[in-house]
C-alpha cells in the first residue's frame, strides 16, 4: 500500500468465508494496487477451513486490518466491515476473486472528478475455477454502460455486478448500509442508492474484477436468488412500475429455467407467466434447443 494514512482515500472491504484455496491470491491482488492511498479490511466470518491461518500469516506480512470471529452471516459481516471503513470511498471484494491492476486508482479518480455521483461501476472479466482469465468482459454488464437508473435496475433491464462498484462511504451509511432482511447484499443496496440518489454511471474504461466462476457462486442458486428479488421489490410496492417489475423478474426467472431444464420451466409456466410481451418473448425458449440459446 502506498503512503498509508490514518484516513485513506479508499477502503476495500473483504468478507472471507471458506475460500482457503483462493483467499491469498485475492488479498495479494488488492495489496498490489498502486497510485492511491487505501486500506484493506478483512473479516473472516467463522471459516472452518484454513482461511484464518492463511489470513493471519498474510496480515503479519502485508499489514492490513484483519478480524476473525464466529460466523454471523454475510450481511452482518458487510455491515461490520462498513463500520470499520475509514475511506472517503469504499468498494467490496470477494475472497475468491482477483482485483485487476490500477482498479482502485481508476475508480477513485473517476469519483473525485464527478462529485455529483455517489457511486460508479465498472466491468468484470470471467475467470475459471483454476484462475484462467477470459479474453473479454462479461457482456451482461457492458449493456449497462453508460449509466443505470432506478427504473432500469428495478425492471431488471440493466445489471450491475457486486464486485464492480465503488461508493461514497458517507452516502451509503446515510441510507442504512446493508439490509439484514435479505440474504444477499448487493441488489437491495443498489436499489436504495438509485432510488435515493438517482442514476449512477457505469464505465467500460476500467476492469474491476476477475470473477471466479465455480459452483459456490450465489448466482448458481437461481430459485433462491429470484425468490429473494421478488421480496426485495416489495419495498417499492407503491411505485407505479411495481407490477411490471414483478412480471419482468418472473420472466427472467422463467428464461433461466427454460435454459437449464425445459421440463421444470413448463411445470412452472403458470406460476411465472404473465400476459406481457416480455414473458411471451421468453416462452419461445422452451422450443429452442439449448445449444442455440445464450445463457
Amino acid at each position: 500500500m502506498e503512503n498509508a494514512l490514518d484516513a485513506p482515500l479508499v477502503s476495500v472491504l473483504l468478507a472471507s468465508y471458506n475460500h482457503a484455496s483462493y483467499v491469498e491470491a485475492s488479498v495479494r491482488s488488492v495489496m498490489a494496487q498502486k497510485g492511491v492511498d487505501f486500506e484493506l479490511i478483512v473479516v473472516d466470518d467463522g471459516s472452518t477451513d484454513d482461511s484464518p491461518k492463511i489470513l493471519e500469516s498474510l496480515q503479519k506480512e502485508l499489514g492490513f486490518t484483519y478480524v476473525h470471529r464466529p460466523n454471523k452471516g454475510l450481511i452482518g459481516t458487510m455491515n461490520e466491515l462498513l463500520a470499520l471503513a475509514k475511506g472517503k470511498y469504499f468498494c467490496t471484494f470477494a475472497s475468491d476473486d482477483i482485483m485487476p491492476p490500477d482498479r482502485l486508482c481508476k475508480q477513485s479518480s473517476y469519483l473525485a472528478a464527478h462529485p455529483g455521483n455517489v457511486a460508479c461501476f465498472g466491468q468484470v472479466v470471467p475467470m475459471s475455477k483454476e484462475g484462467v482469465v477470459a479474453e473479454s468482459h462479461d457482456p451482461r454488464y457492458l449493456k449497462s454502460v453508460p449509466e443505470v437508473s432506478f427504473e432500469q435496475s428495478f425492471l431488471g433491464q440493466k445489471a450491475l455486478h457486486g464486485c464492480s462498484e465503488m461508493f461514497v462511504t458517507e452516502k451509503v451509511r446515510a441510507i442504512g448500509g446493508y439490509d439484514s432482511r435479505f440474504f444477499f447484499e448487493d441488489y437491495p443496496l443498489y436499489l436504495k442508492i438509485l432510488y435515493n440518489y438517482g442514476t449512477q454511471p457505469v464505465s467500460s474504461d476500467f476492469d474491476c474484477c476477475y470473477y471466479r466462476e465455480h459452483g459456490d457462486n450465489m448466482h448458481e442458486n437461481h430459485d433462491r436468488m429470484y425468490s429473494e428479488i421478488l421480496r426485495i421489490l416489495e419495498d417499492y410496492k407503491s411505485h407505479p412500475l411495481y407490477k411490471k417489475a414483478v412480471n419482468s423478474w418472473k420472466a427472467n426467472w422463467f428464461s433461466t429455467l427454460a435454459y437449464q431444464d425445459k421440463k421444470v420451466a413448463l411445470k412452472r409456466v403458470f406460476e411465472l407467466g404473465s400476459f406481457s410481451f416480455l414473458f411471451f418473448k421468453r416462452l419461445v425458449k422452451i422450443f429452442v434447443p439449448k445449444f442455440l440459446l445464450k445463457y
